[in-house]
Formats: C-alpha cells, sequence, structure tokens
C-alpha cells in the first residue's frame, strides 16, 4: 500500500512533523511518500485553463511526479499548522495545482482519479483558535482526490504544550494510521 503525505509546515522538527512522524512510524512497513511543501519545487495554479481540456498540467515542475503518484497509492493524509485558521499559504498554492482533478470532474465530466482512497488530516495549531475553515478546505481536497475521509486530529496550545506531552494526541494519530491500515479500499474491495 501507498500513502502520500502532503505536509504543510515550514519547521521540519515542529509540532506538525511530531503528527507526521507518529502517523508514519504507526504505518510502519507501508510505501509513504511526504512531500514538503516549503521544500517541493512545485509553483501555484496560475490559471492558464490548459487543464480544461487536457489531464495533467501545462506546469512542468515537481508537481507531475505527485500527479503519477496520486494514480496509485491508497491512501492521502494531509497536515498543516493552523495559520490564520487556515492551511498554510504555501501548502495551499501547492495544492492549487490540484485543479486539474476539479476540471476533469466538473468540466471535463471525467473520474479525476479511478481509485478510491482513503484519507486524513491532522491539524497544529500553538493556540486554541478556529479550525474549521483548514479542516474544511483539507476535507475538501480529499473528496475531490476520491478519498473517504477518515477524520481529523487537532493538536492545539502547541506554543504551551508541545505533541510529544499530549499522549492522547499522539494516540490519536496512530488510531487515524490503524484505520488507513485497515480501511475497506486499502484491500482492493472496489
Amino acid at each position: 500500500m501507498k500513502t502520500l503525505v502532503f505536509n504543510g509546515s515550514p519547521r521540519m522538527k515542529g509540532e506538525t512533523m511530531e503528527l507526521v512522524n507518529a502517523f508514519c512510524e504507526e504505518m510502519k512497513g507501508e510505501e509513504i511518500k511526504v512531500v514538503h511543501a516549503y521544500q517541493a519545487d512545485i509553483r501555484p495554479c496560475v490559471d492558464c485553463r490548459w487543464c480544461f481540456k487536457n489531464r495533467g498540467c501545462a506546469i512542468k515542475d515537481g508537481m507531475q511526479e505527485i500527479y503519477r503518484y496520486l494514480e496509485e497509492c491508497d491512501h492521502i493524509l494531509i497536515a498543516s499548522p493552523v495559520y490564520f485558521e487556515e492551511l498554510t499559504g504555501v501548502l495551499l498554492a501547492l495544492l492549487s495545482r490540484l485543479q486539474t482533478y476539479f476540471s476533469a470532474k466538473y468540466i471535463r465530466r471525467e473520474e479525476p482519479l479511478s481509485q478510491k482512497k482513503t484519507g486524513g488530516i491532522l491539524l497544529c495549531a500553538g493556540s486554541i483558535g478556529p479550525r474549521e475553515k483548514a479542516e474544511s478546505t483539507a476535507a475538501m481536497i480529499l473528496k475531490l482526490l476520491n478519498c473517504e475521509n477518515l477524520g481529523t486530529v487537532y493538536a492545539g496550545k502547541t506554543d504551551r504544550i508541545p505533541v510529544k506531552e499530549q499522549p492522547d494526541i499522539l494516540t490519536q494519530v496512530k488510531d487515524l494510521a490503524k484505520k488507513m491500515k485497515n480501511s475497506y479500499w486499502s484491500h482492493g474491495d472496489q
């Protein structure tokens, strides 16, 4: 089984990465590809509308590899700090390149991705502010990618209480990973 993780954190040793690492540890034995938005060589969508008539994207960069992986992966995880009640801007810019799947579904009237997948969301915030917008955005993206959303894990107040000191949150992350590994779709029964 293959899992694609979109990591929206700029900090490779930050709280969001603690969540991602706990998830990946539980998924041990599976093939996992982590896309670090802040390190990726991927431009945002430029609204050229090439995908209105064609599969894929006119921009040729690191996203081409992600498109290929999206075709074959079984699970998708979106992980991000919450900035101004939303996923990070750099992650949103990267995810804007998924416009090709929106165009497939709603403009070209094609199935964006044929294989059903499972997905999940990991959100992290230094305070306890609203997270609903970030969660809604991530859930919409998972739906577009033909994912059954298995849930969200939210770690709040991480400026005062690091994720490592929140065992209940780490347990929720591991439980989400277990649900993905044991999901109906992961067995190929479609």
